[in-house]
């Protein structure tokens, strides 16, 4: 459970890290960042189940790299402290796969 909680902060850290750097993605505060990482981490993995292994963070390619920029652009929409524009998704996505290959949220 307190690996669970620590993977959500460190999320919500790299959400505002991105919303700092990148043009088009933009998260409103710690809580909002936090609110969004736990529903992009809920809308990835009913992704990855209804899709299957091909989409999973340990064998992302191109499929794994665009359903986690239309995850993270349909996450603003049920997230209000966020707002996120293609380009901004797409960026995002590719930025939160670099940060995962160095720093990964789960054990292997």
């Amino acid at each position: 459970m307190v690996g669970m909680i620590i993977r959500f902060i460190v999320s919500a850290l790299v959400l505002m890290l991105i919303s700092f750097l990148l043009p088009g993605f933009q998260v409103a505060g710690f809580t909002g960042a936090l609110i969004a990482a736990i529903v992009i981490a809920i809308m990835g993995f009913i992704v990855e189940s209804i899709l299957g292994e091909k989409i999973s963070p340990q064998s992302r390619g191109i499929v794994g790299f665009i359903t986690a920029a239309v995850v993270i652009y349909f996450a603003q929409f049920l997230v209000p402290a966020m707002k996120v524009t293609w380009w901004g998704a797409l960026l995002a996505s590719l930025v939160i796969g670099i940060v995962d290959a160095f720093v990964p949220t789960e054990l292997r």
